[in-house]
């Protein structure tokens, strides 16, 4: 049994990546739905769908995404906030990440939103992991 999703998650995006996969599955939960979703509008990935297949299990199935020359366009993805310990920021502290060229997701009382989105709004949280 898996006990960090969103963890899960990006290890396999990352692996998958790294082998060059066309798609990569994703075990379901709404947080790790929110932060697929901002790693595609940030344009890491081309497009992921929720698939519900039989026995009511949900998956997340990822489209990655390469360059022209066929390099894989996530450079770095880690979790930053572990079950074991949390890591919280307020606002100040997650302006830039890599001098704007990467992302910082936030978990936010507003719910799970960009670096950039979080200091727009005045707000921080727990900080979920980090792309670039």
């Amino acid at each position: 049994m898996v006990n960090d999703l969103v963890a899960d998650a990006l290890t396999r995006i990352r692996n998958a990546s790294m082998r060059k996969l066309e798609v990569t599955t994703l075990l379901h939960s709404k947080l790790v739905e929110s932060v697929v979703k901002i790693i595609q509008e940030k344009g890491y990935i081309d497009s992921f769908n929720v698939v519900e297949e039989e026995g009511n299990k949900k998956f997340i199935k990822v489209v990655l995404k390469y360059d022209d020359a066929g390099n894989q366009v996530i450079n770095e993805i880690k979790k930053i906030s572990k079950p074991g310990r949390r890591v919280y920021k307020p606002n100040s502290e997650i302006k830039k990440f890599k001098n704007g060229y990467g992302t910082i997701i936030v978990s936010t009382s507003k719910g799970v939103v960009s670096n950039e989105i979080a200091y727009k709004d005045g707000v921080g949280g727990e900080i979920i992991c980090s792309i670039w």
